[in-house]
């Protein structure tokens, strides 16, 4: 395994720090440290706030950040941003250079979402969060400069997930209608039993174990049984029809790669448009962990790319 992964990419899984879902609270501390040690350049054209919105659910309010141009001469689309983290860690500030990266080259408005985690509070709640947000975002399009019929959802690994299901989510409750979803290697399939995730093993940034471990955390133990609906899982997803066009990626030493792959085909036989992407040598996360690494810049320009291209489309596809 080792000989097959980007030689870019390999040398810092060496000194890469083993994720422990045991110690959870601790985990996610170590990862604020680190995220804090490091230093976040901001871009003078983009202005970053964060806001407190009401929810219509159980949590009394939820937390946004969003970035936006300083100057904005006409309407922009708009993207709402879901961190990754397995469902259990993370927070938006994690992404605040991408962020950045799309409002300043993909010419738009991002709204990234704060949402609950588990275990302390499994599914729906982060879902209904996110669902609560995209809301938000369409109804005051209007104040954030946004064109409503031009806003999309986007995110990475659980934020992937997160992405597939709200697409979902807001096709079934007929709520703001998206013209475009980019969930990235998402983490889609509770069942964990595809050749790619018995396949990935060792500290490989995520695993098999470490993907069991979340997805019980998630789903409160019922992860592999019968009642798991899609909106938790989209691989169980039946009906994919009527879903925005889509762009997705992998890589190829990702245990999310065969459940990826389904699901891309699983959306062509429903006729969705998609753009896919695989990485050869590339494991979970790559381009977040070697920024730096060719190929990690190459899948950055196409997250950055695909955004541009079909949030500024003028006449999007639609699936009907």
């Amino acid at each position: 395994m080792k000989n097959r992964i980007d030689p870019e990419l390999r040398e810092v899984l060496e000194v890469f720090p083993p994720l422990d879902l045991d110690y959870l609270e601790e985990t996610r501390q170590g990862m604020v440290q680190i995220s804090q040690s490091i230093e976040i350049p901001i871009n003078e054209s983009v202005s970053i706030s964060n806001r407190m919105i009401p929810v219509p659910t159980d949590n009394p309010s939820i937390r946004v950040r969003i970035y936006e141009p300083k100057e904005k001469n006409e309407l922009l689309p708009g993207l709402l941003w879901i961190h990754g983290g397995g469902y259990v860690f993370g927070v938006p500030e994690g992404d605040d250079v991408l962020c950045q990266k799309f409002v300043t080259e993909g010419n738009c408005v991002v709204v990234a979402v704060d949402y609950r985690l588990a275990p302390e509070n499994p599914y729906p709640a982060g879902l209904e969060d996110c669902y609560s947000a995209l809301n938000w975002f369409s109804g005051n399009a209007a104040s954030l400069g946004v064109d409503p019929s031009r806003i999309g959802v986007a995110g990475a690994s659980a934020g992937g997930g997160l992405t597939a299901a709200l697409s979902l989510l807001a096709r079934d409750r007929k709520g703001p209608e998206l013209c475009f979803q980019m969930p990235l290697y998402p983490m889609i399939d509770d069942r964990n039993n595809t050749p790619s995730s018995l396949e990935i093993t060792g500290n490989m940034v995520w695993n098999h174990d470490l993907n069991q471990r979340a997805w019980t955390m998630y789903l409160n133990g019922a992860n592999g049984t019968e009642n798991v609906p899609p909106y938790a899982a989209p691989a169980r997803a039946t009906d994919l029809s009527g879903l925005p066009f889509t762009y997705t990626c992998v890589g190829q030493l990702d245990p999310f790669r065969d459940e990826t792959l389904i699901y891309i085909q699983k959306l062509c036989q429903a006729g969705v448009d998609v753009e896919f992407h695989l990485y050869p040598g590339a494991y979970h996360g790559f381009e977040g962990v070697v920024p730096q690494a060719n190929i990690s810049q190459r899948a950055l320009a196409e997250y950055i790319g695909a955004v541009k291209h079909v949030l500024h489309r003028k006449q999007p596809v639609e699936n009907k």
